[in-house]
């Protein structure tokens, strides 16, 4: 709009900004998609949201694709609800047809963990009614049973570390008992605040893990037993857990799986996987219980399984109950507090219902 259009008798000219906006829309579609190209995903969300005009043309699915495929193996957590689809990986752009193009976009926007963070931090929040209705029922610290490879294979020790680092996880009980020498119950308090109980199962005692680490073997895992069948014309694999890891799995309010996330090492994601389903078999308890997977590396700086593909190699999605990956790193702790944190609000959560 000109001031000679106004003149005339036409509608009132554009403000200054508004005139600008029609100046770069006005700029060949190549142009316009060549400085879009400098521009962040978020960049290209508050650009979208200033007129339909924007909002259709940073739709771009080839560009959101690109986005996707450069940015999630960065990303350092993804959750039951954020994983992207494994077509998102596997398909060809050119195989989506031209009616029906795969929305790269809304893929990104869901999974990316910063539009995770905001619309978590942009939802009501109920600390003060919470802490008063806690205060008026006595609850015992919620539970979590955490095994898995990571906690044996890696060079550093993750639970030495949490044992040791107050800074960081508070230990606010020490063992009270042991489990047939497979493990021991150890309270912690998250943000000086809230009390919870990890017990932490190894496959067998310490004195065999180190044995078997000694001989660069692989430990008996003595915490399952297989259980063969016959799924059409192969054969499965299905475990079970021992009786005394059993009455574990009974009381506790959630799991935490650490899973060995170095990519320098062989990895069964198969029968992992049977292993995690026979810790949370429904059987053994409510099936809504949720599920950490500490996506775990020894130390900082080493090439490590990206979070997203870590999900769809334990093949995550089959499961029914809240789960999340957490990138963490054994040495440092990083990543620790940010997976314990969604683990209590989920278990919280359940607990309320």
């Amino acid at each position: 709009w000109t001031r000679g259009s106004r003149e005339r008798g036409g509608s009132p000219a554009l403000p200054e900004d508004a005139r600008e906006e029609s100046a770069l829309q006005a700029l060949p579609i190549g142009v316009q998609l060549h400085i879009m190209s400098f521009l962040s995903p978020q960049d290209l969300c508050h650009l979208g949201s200033t007129s339909c005009y924007w909002r259709a043309a940073v739709q771009d699915p080839l560009g959101w694709r690109d986005f996707l495929l450069r940015d999630l193996p960065s990303w350092t957590s993804v959750d039951w609800k954020s994983l992207p689809d494994v077509e998102v990986f596997n398909k060809a752009f050119s195989d989506a047809s031209d009616n029906a193009l795969y929305d790269y976009m809304a893929v990104y926007k869901k999974s990316c963990p910063q539009s995770r963070r905001s619309l978590k931090s942009s939802r009501p929040r109920y600390e003060a009614v919470a802490s008063f209705l806690q205060s008026l029922v006595t609850q015992a610290e919620p539970r979590f049973a955490m095994f898995g490879p990571g906690l044996e294979e890696l060079d550093d020790s993750l639970v030495q570390k949490m044992m040791t680092c107050p800074e960081i996880l508070l230990v606010a009980g020490l063992p009270q008992r042991q489990i047939h020498g497979i493990g021991s119950g150890v309270s912690f308090q998250f943000n000086n605040n809230q009390k919870f109980n990890i017990l932490t199962l190894y496959s067998t005692t310490s004195v065999e893990r180190r044995k078997a680490r000694a001989e660069q073997a692989v430990a008996v895992n003595k915490m399952f037993y297989q259980e063969n069948s016959i799924v059409g014309n192969q054969q499965a694999v299905h475990y079970s857990v021992i009786d005394q890891v059993k009455k574990v799995c009974q009381v506790v309010d959630g799991f935490i799986y650490v899973a060995n996330a170095e990519a320098h090492k062989k990895h069964d994601r198969q029968e992992e996987l049977a292993r995690i389903l026979a810790m949370i078999d429904p059987a053994l308890g409510p099936a809504n219980r949720p599920l950490l997977v500490l996506s775990c590396v020894s130390h900082t700086g080493m090439e490590r399984i990206p979070c997203v593909y870590m999900a769809h190699q334990l093949q995550l999605n089959l499961l029914r109950q809240p789960w999340m990956v957490q990138d963490t790193v054994a040495a440092t702790l990083a990543g620790l507090l940010n997976g314990i944190e969604w683990l209590l609000e989920e278990a919280n959560c359940k607990t309320t219902q």
